[in-house]
């Protein structure tokens, strides 16, 4: 049984969907979230979870094994969005390897976690997704697009949709996992203006969360965060270039001055680097 050490309890009740053939996982998985406040509805198949989704039944979020008998994980990811249900859905499994992550962020999930993390960071990840659809205050200059039932944040060549967390840069899919998606959608909101490492790793892992070897550890943790993100839009535009570093200090997302809604006197002292 998975223990929870630090309440996290949702402001509304949410329909959380948990789809495993472990029926140990599954049960213990879902007390732990029903006693944080969320509305759990599990299956032990995808055939049966499908059934309850494709009926009209609706929900906030999804979390999927990924191997099952019959109709495993990524069959059911593909029958949602086959039948344009844009469900956000979060694979949760023992497979690490990057080449099942990569496939699932393709496939349309939201995010990609190992059975085996602690169940704070499952729940921080399911806080993040499920108040994703709520409008966020930006920095002027930026445009706030209501959509649906979320919202399409954009800025320049930028476009985050909040309502299923994908990132598109110039019309192409970024495909950021959900915490690299967090952090560009914060550096975004506060764009023009610097980022510290701390309130960058605070913002993924929660506030005073001890990562990495000393007091000043996290700053490799968020290194490595940005360098994936800088990867992952230079695989859609080579010249990509708008994440600032300001060494020892943190990062920004710099506007260009034909960027929609740009806004001058935005520069701050000091001279970019490429960390």
């Amino acid at each position: 049984m998975m223990v929870m050490q630090e309440s996290m309890v949702v402001d509304a009740q949410q329909r959380v969907v948990i789809v495993d053939d472990d029926d140990l996982f599954r049960e213990s998985l879902g007390l732990n979230l029903a006693e944080e406040g969320y509305d759990v509805i599990d299956f032990p198949s995808g055939e049966t979870a499908l059934d309850f989704l494709l009926g009209g039944e609706d929900a906030d979020a999804v979390l999927l094994d990924w191997r099952m008998p019959g109709l495993d994980g990524p069959g059911v990811l593909r029958r949602l969005r086959d039948a344009r249900i844009q469900v956000p859905v979060i694979f949760l499994t023992m497979l690490s390897d990057e080449i099942y992550e990569e496939a699932a962020l393709k496939w349309g999930a939201v995010d990609f976690i190992d059975k085996s993390r602690r169940l704070p960071i499952i729940l921080g990840r399911l806080k993040i997704i499920t108040e994703g659809a709520k409008p966020i205050t930006v920095s002027a200059g930026s445009a706030t697009v209501e959509e649906g039932h979320g919202t399409v944040l954009r800025r320049g060549p930028l476009e985050l949709r909040q309502d299923i967390h994908r990132a598109f840069w110039r019309s192409d899919q970024v495909d950021l996992t959900l915490s690299e998606f967090g952090i560009v959608r914060f550096l975004v909101t506060k764009s023009g203006g610097d980022v510290t490492y701390r309130q960058i790793y605070d913002m993924v892992r929660g506030k005073d969360f001890l990562a990495g070897y000393g007091a000043e550890g996290y700053r490799a943790n968020v290194r490595s965060f940005i360098k994936r993100i800088r990867k992952k839009f230079r695989d859609v535009d080579p010249e990509f270039d708008r994440i600032d570093n300001y060494p020892g200090f943190g990062y920004r997302w710099r506007d260009e001055p034909d960027d929609a809604g740009f806004s001058s006197g935005q520069e701050s002292a000091g001279h970019a680097g490429t960390e």
